[in-house]
């Protein structure tokens, strides 16, 4: 039978009548991140591919019930063997792709289920391409075809299926690529199948235009590496303006990751529904940001869109250093109720805040001081002559003290309130005043002043008491200053006797001189005018008589000053040594102190970067500065407290790439959220130990700011352990719980207290190495959920922080020790949450009556005792990071001191709310160790002490033939071997054995 004939036969046996009467389904046809280059579903007239040979593939046209043409090439040559029909597309233009998929929708002829055919029957067929910069008519040429697939049917049907009438479709989809040229033809080679090709659709991949954080990301085409990312830099949409440089990555299957930076809306616009619009009248926004516009403050309004500020109604004023957001305000009105008070020499002046204070906070005082005679219009300003404490402008408090007024004169003072505002407006002032007469008994004034002698930079005064002075002088004050120079300034001393020489003056130069005299009842007014001229170089001859004892005074003052300074020199001279080799021992005191840390040859020093004045200098200090260029971020694993966290790999020039965790810093943020998140990579950088996250560098110099760290596959420890509940062996845990002392005895002998030790901020690596990390508390733990707030402000986790540091805030290694044995109880539970539902005040109560957490099931009773060491209430008793460190290398030496558990060994309190006890010592060279004669181990092991319970029956004759010689040795080993009977016969009566 020829292969017409059989393909003939084969229509009449109704096989590919299923593929007429049904539509593919839409395989995905509209994805948003799909470029669809051919589909034959949607083309409207003949394909017109070319088929190889001639009598081989067949095209099919139908119609559907939409009247739609469905076009299907089948071939079913399946008599004859050595079947090699080939069926060619079109050429296809590839766009700006490189990877390109094709996508074939075909049913398939089960070989078994068709009559006549002896071997000769295939259930496949092969996918091919070509590369060619265009389409050409040559003759077709099979070699010049590359290979991309052979194609198989998940689902095949028989002649049972075509009477049912039972469309089995199968769909499979390749990739093809890299693809160089502009276009391709594809080819299906058929070496013997029932087939029919009902739809093919060529497309390739994108990231389609998205809007993200307000900036507009373009159609993007990944790259043929399904394991490289396109960084692509979005633009700002329409009034936004960039705060960090906004980026997206677009995978290899057309999704956009790990979103960096944002656009902000600009002032006057606000964001709604990923873009900005114009804020509405009535409303405005003053600073650029993803913030709402907000109503005017009080006392302003706008009636245009786009406002970031509102204007002031009228009457009512905004400061220069006002913000927008602050209501406009007005200047106050006058003080009110002014009293006065005089008190001997002082006059007290005191008044009430304005009634209104114009909407401010800001009010000062200023006090205008006036003389006025019988006509109150005939005031002038006070001068200089009056004092005011603390002064008389700029004033905060409501009162002032007037000092150095004159008796017998009308004062008016005039009180004017201000605020911020009172010099934007043009309205009268506002004040108060109030008229003081001074009419107490004060002294009459100075009378006839005459020149005793003058030289060329002295002269030398004196004058007569007042004939009324009312009371005791208490001195005189004489001012003077240069007659050329009057209104400009004036200098004042002051004398207890009527006399006085005033020195420092200029040659030949004519001065005024007042005097007034001050008693308890005050000052006298200032005396007349007085003009005197000092003299010139003629004029000290005449004046040496004068002063012939002034100068002997001074000569005898000289010599008796002379004799002091000399005892002074000897003294000193001998103190010299004593100083140099003080100074130079401080100096090299000074030369281990380093930003204000005493450091100490041989031992490393942890530096609170919180001690640097730039803070920034700390992290360039202790943390390398990576290029971005070196980092390739490949994925989003998480989001930290100031941004995503994400994986990648990090290059090291002659190093291969290893993997690392990169936390990102996201965009907007402020300088001091800034300071905080390099503030982690300033402490990290300063340690290097193989239980400390490991800090490989930070990027600052660029954005996004990043830190990068060593890569942990396994995550926080508290997650893995949850997740691996009862995988691992008790030797295991106290592996990993060795790890973690081992990391934190660092810390510890560094002098860093951490804070915040849970196995939350445990990392574990592929190795089950356990690293602590998380140096984020020494600032306040605010965003942390398992926190509560304290007292002093500020959020610690209550779960695992010490008593001390929950009432006092008292932080130290010690308090570190208290959360180390939580963090020994979750990996002992395999992470369950410490106190389980209990409420965190419930916690707190509970600690401080004594309650501390039971064992977890299947705990060793030699660690659930190490935690309750850990636990103790009073910090100096808890054990150091050096002792859990030994005490964990032991049991690891020694697995059998593993064996014995809690729930063994366990005595159980007599009274609620007691811990429960344990035998100190869970081995005789625990219990040797403990009395400090554990120099005799083997004595015991050799003569076969090896248990407590043998130990606990031992004469004092055992003890001297297993070779303990010495006296005091024996009476140490017998008195606590007292101790160790009657621990052990009280756990013999609860029934339990050791």
């Amino acid at each position: 039978m020829g292969c017409r004939e059989a393909r003939g036969l084969l229509w009449r046996l109704g096989l590919f009548l299923p593929l007429l009467t049904a539509r593919p389904a839409d395989g995905g046809h509209g994805a948003a991140n799909q470029v669809v280059l051919l589909d034959t579903t949607a083309a409207l007239g003949e394909l017109g591919w070319k088929t190889f040979p001639l009598n081989g593939w067949d095209a099919i046209t139908e119609m559907d019930e939409h009247n739609r043409p469905i076009h299907t090439y089948q071939v079913c040559n399946v008599m004859e063997p050595n079947q090699n029909n080939w069926l060619r597309t079109n050429w296809i233009s590839r766009d700006a792709a490189q990877k390109i998929y094709v996508e074939m929708k075909f049913t398939l002829r089960d070989c078994n289920s068709i009559p006549w055919v002896l071997g000769t029957c295939k259930e496949t067929f092969n996918l091919y391409y070509m590369e060619s910069d265009e389409s050409h008519g040559l003759k077709f040429k099979p070699n010049q075809y590359t290979k991309i697939d052979t194609i198989a049917a998940d689902e095949s049907f028989t002649q049972m299926d075509l009477g049912d009438r039972i469309l089995k479709l199968n769909t499979e989809v390749r990739e093809v690529g890299p693809i160089n040229k502009k276009g391709f033809y594809l080819a299906f080679q058929d070496i013997g199948a029932c087939i029919a090709l009902v739809s093919v659709r060529v497309y390739y991949k994108k990231c389609p235009f998205t809007v993200r954080n307000l900036a507009m990301f373009p159609d993007t085409i990944p790259r043929v590496d399904s394991s490289s990312l396109v960084e692509v830099r979005g633009s700002c949409v329409k009034s936004a303006e960039e705060r960090d440089t906004p980026k997206l990555y677009c995978g290899a299957d057309g999704d956009w990751l790990v979103p960096l930076g944002r656009c902000i809306c600009s002032v006057g616009y606000e964001e709604l529904d990923g873009s900005c619009h114009a804020c509405r009248p009535g409303f405005y926004k003053a600073f650029a940001g993803n913030v709402k516009c907000s109503k005017c403050p009080p006392h302003s309004l706008t009636y245009v869109e786009a406002t970031s500020v509102c204007q002031c109604e009228k009457g009512y004023f905004r400061a220069e250093k006002d913000p927008p957001t602050m209501a406009c305000t007005r200047p106050p009105s006058a003080p009110r109720n002014v009293i006065f008070n005089i008190n001997e020499t002082a006059l007290m002046l005191e008044w009430s805040p304005p009634s209104d204070t114009g909407g401010r906070k800001d009010l000062t005082y200023s006090v205008i001081c006036k003389k006025c005679g019988s006509d109150a219009s005939q005031c002038e300003i006070c001068g200089g002559g009056i004092r005011f404490i603390p002064r008389h402008t700029g004033l905060i408090n409501s009162s002032v003290t007037v000092l150095d007024f004159v008796s017998h004169v009308n004062y008016t003072f005039e009180i004017e309130a201000t605020n911020g505002v009172s010099e934007l407006s043009f309205s009268p002032k506002q004040f108060t005043a109030i008229t003081v007469t001074t009419d107490q008994d004060a002294p009459s004034l100075i009378g006839m002043v005459r020149k005793d002698w003058a030289s060329q930079n002295s002269i030398a005064l004196s004058w007569q008491e007042p004939d009324f002075p009312h009371g005791a002088i208490l001195d005189y004050e004489i001012k003077y200053y240069e007659k050329e120079h009057e209104q400009l300034s004036y200098s004042s001393t002051r004398s207890k006797a009527p006399s006085v020489i005033i020195t420092g003056l200029k040659p030949a130069t004519k001065y005024i001189f007042h005097i007034r005299v001050r008693t308890a009842a005050g000052y006298s007014g200032y005396s007349q005018k007085f003009e005197f001229e000092t003299g010139d170089e003629t004029s000290d001859m005449a004046a040496e008589q004068g002063q012939i004892l002034v100068i002997a005074t001074a000569a005898v003052g000289g010599f008796t000053l002379l004799v002091i300074l000399t005892l002074f020199f000897l003294i000193t001279g001998r103190c010299q040594w004593y100083i140099k080799a003080k100074m130079k021992s401080e100096e090299k005191r000074r030369a281990h102190l380093q930003n204000g840390h005493l450091r100490f040859p041989g031992i490393k020093t942890y530096i609170d970067p919180d001690t640097y004045e730039d803070p920034s200098l700390a992290v360039h200090e202790f943390a390398k500065e990576i290029d971005p260029s070196r980092i390739r971020i490949e994925r989003v694993i998480g989001a930290g407290e100031f941004g995503e966290v994400c994986s990648g790999r990090l290059k090291t020039p002659g190093k291969r790439e290893i993997p690392v965790a990169i936390k990102t810093l996201k965009g907007g943020y402020m300088d001091r959220q800034r300071r905080d998140f390099l503030r982690e990579a300033s402490i990290m950088g300063q340690f290097d130990h193989p239980n400390i996250i490991r800090l490989e560098g930070v990027v600052t110099k660029s954005r996004p700011v990043m830190i990068v760290v060593e890569y942990m596959e396994n995550g926080s420890l508290d997650s893995f352990l949850r997740k691996h509940d009862g995988h691992f062996t008790v030797i295991q845990l106290v592996g990993m719980l060795r790890g973690i002392a081992s990391g934190m005895k660092y810390l510890s002998d560094m002098g860093y207290v951490h804070r915040d030790l849970a196995a939350r901020n445990i990392l574990v690596n592929s190795n089950l190495m356990c690293k602590v990390s998380d140096f984020g508390l020494s600032r306040v733990l605010e965003d942390d959920p398992e926190a509560a707030y304290t007292t002093s402000g500020g959020k610690i986790p209550i779960r695992w922080t010490a008593p001390e540091a929950i009432a006092y805030r008292k932080f130290s290694s010690a308090s570190d020790a208290w959360s180390y044995g939580i963090v020994m109880w979750e990996v002992m539970s395999y992470g369950e949450r410490p106190y389980w539902e209990m409420s965190n005040q419930d916690v707190i109560l509970s600690i401080e009556e004594g309650y501390r957490l039971p064992a977890p099931m299947g705990c060793p009773a030699s660690l659930h005792q190490l935690m309750l060491h850990c636990w103790q209430k009073e910090r100096n008793h808890r054990p150091k990071f050096s002792d859990i460190v030994s005490f964990l290398d032991k049991l690891i030496r020694n697995p059998s001191t593993l064996h014995t558990l809690v729930e063994d060994v366990l005595v159980m309190p007599d009274s609620p709310g007691e811990v429960p006890e344990y035998p100190l010592f869970v081995s005789v060279s625990d219990w040797l160790d403990s009395i400090k004669m554990g120099q005799y181990k083997n004595n015991f092991m050799a003569a076969g002490f090896t248990t407590l319970d043998m130990v606990s029956r031992m004469s004092i004759d055992d003890i001297r033939r297993i070779g303990v010689v010495l006296i005091g040795h024996q009476r140490r080993i017998v008195s606590s071997l007292q101790t160790l009977r009657l621990h052990m016969m009280h756990i013999q009566e609860k029934g339990f054995h050791v």
